[in-house]
């Protein structure tokens, strides 16, 4: 994979606390800011699916079919547990 080098602007409180976490983890500020991306983007990436899914499902009748649910409880009364 390629690193991508780009420039941002941060607040200077922001750049310093940054730059005190990168020293106290021992990594450098490229990695910190990479694994910071990568969180946030996983978090709002998440959220994103959830919300179409959200979406779709709205849109969309969930209700068991009749028949399945029948299928499903005689197999599981049938189970022993």
């Amino acid at each position: 994979m390629e690193d991508m080098k780009f420039a941002i602007s941060v607040p200077d409180k922001v750049f310093q606390a940054g730059e005190r976490l990168a020293r106290e983890k021992g990594i450098s500020r490229s990695e910190l800011y990479a694994t910071a991306l990568t969180d946030y983007l996983g978090v709002h990436g998440a959220a994103a699916i959830t919300a179409r899914l959200d979406a779709l499902y709205a849109r969309e009748d969930s209700r068991l079919d009749p028949a399945l649910g029948q299928a499903q409880q005689k197999i599981l009364t049938d189970e022993a547990w």
